[in-house]
């Protein structure tokens, strides 16, 4: 009887308490210091490797994007995802995706409303490192392989505006980025101009760049992945710029800028170059202030289709490009931390935890801890008590 009287007073006090008085809205990162330099991984065990470019030369806090698939809720699998990015001053960017396989082509499953909320509620159920909880909603949607076979800025723009409210409904600290587009694609049977595609999602949804938090972009330096940086038109690395000021025509909303797909490939471009082109697109053009993240693809492909944009060799050792974008001055960033985490290192200690016997368990001491604080350390007390 008492365990249910807890529960119950658990479920009331959570729904009351946790969806008033925390509602909190993500944080602008351009608002703090921030380190823009990033990478984008494709399996959680890169993060140690990652790490080392993206807090390297002064830096901390740096970035990683990183797919979670629909069909891969694994909470102790992400939740160790999210301990080690803690560890490892780690900003996590989790780009949603349905099924696929990174090394097999095809078309991707088109979306659903089930997979945002299911998406939601699994995102919500881990501890975060950091407030913000920033989560891109899917990939390159104006090409038709990605959307089951044609592409469809009336059906995203309705999933966005629809995600914003379902994450936001379940934590106000997740951060909405929209979807980087392929600056390349061509309007064809399948696939759309991505500036097109941008405009007739705000014809179906007015204002849906204000619902938003954050533009992403995949500022790849085309045609072929080759160009230099000094060509700054809407298909290079400079087409980040173009989006925004589109959107911000739209919508009137200054959005901070994820650039979280970007690269030369080897193919076509030295390696040696590569590097240099690196150095000049964050001294001259990603030192944009608009720009909170640039998060290279990819840091590792292994034997993969991608080896040709991968930052590490096969055998995970430097190449001249990411030993110059380890030597990329960098600054320590400040992002937010999660409340939870502030509050589980200050006040609750894993190692003098009993065993047993948690009825006997005293509550801990909340005094001089902000209220929505206080709230979600007495949540995780009366946890312990069920």
């Amino acid at each position: 009887m008492t365990k249910k009287l807890l529960g119950i007073f658990f479920l009331f006090f959570t729904t009351f308490l946790l969806s008033g008085m925390l509602a909190f809205a993500a944080d602008d990162p351009r608002s703090v210091p921030n380190n823009k330099f990033g990478v984008h991984i494709l399996f959680p065990a890169e993060l140690e490797d990652a790490a080392k470019i993206v807090n390297s030369n002064g830096g901390d806090w740096g970035y990683v994007t990183i797919p979670i698939q629909a069909g891969d809720k694994d909470l102790r699998k992400w939740q160790a995802f999210m301990d080690n990015a803690r560890r490892l001053h780690i900003i996590p960017i989790l780009r949603l995706a349905t099924e696929g396989d990174y090394f097999v082509t095809g078309t991707w499953r088109k979306p659903n409303y089930d997979d945002i909320l299911d998406f939601a509620n699994f995102l919500n159920s881990l501890t975060w490192p950091t407030k913000n909880k920033y989560i891109i909603v899917f990939n390159e949607v104006n090409r038709g392989d990605e959307w089951a076979g044609q592409a469809n800025p009336a059906e995203y723009a309705d999933l966005l505006s629809y995600a914003v409210t379902i994450f936001k409904s379940t934590s106000q600290d997740f951060f909405i980025i929209s979807a980087g587009l392929d600056n390349a694609a061509a309007t064809t049977d399948s696939s759309m101009d991505e500036y097109r595609f941008l405009s007739l999602m705000n014809q179906e949804i007015p204002g849906i760049f204000n619902q938003i938090d954050g533009l992403g972009s995949h500022s790849y330096p085309n045609p072929a992945f080759s160009q230099p940086p000094s060509v700054l038109n809407g298909e290079s690395i400079y087409s980040y710029a173009y989006e925004n000021r589109l959107a911000k025509r739209l919508s009137g909303k200054d959005l901070p800028v994820f650039i979280t797909e970007t690269g030369w490939s080897k193919g076509e471009v030295s390696e040696n170059l590569i590097a240099n082109y690196y150095h000049t697109a964050f001294t001259s053009i990603w030192n944009d202030p608009s720009v909170v993240a640039v998060t290279p693809f990819l840091l590792e492909a292994g034997t993969g289709p991608f080896l040709n944009f991968s930052l590490l060799t096969p055998s995970s050792t430097d190449t001249p490009i990411s030993t110059e974008l380890k030597s990329e001055p960098k600054i320590h960033g400040q992002p937010e931390l999660s409340p939870v985490v502030l509050a589980a290192e200050t006040l609750i200690d894993p190692n003098t935890l009993p065993l047993k016997n948690f009825s006997t368990e005293k509550k801990p001491s909340t005094k001089n801890l902000p209220s929505e604080t206080q709230v979600k350390v007495l949540a995780k007390y009366l946890l312990h008590m069920l």
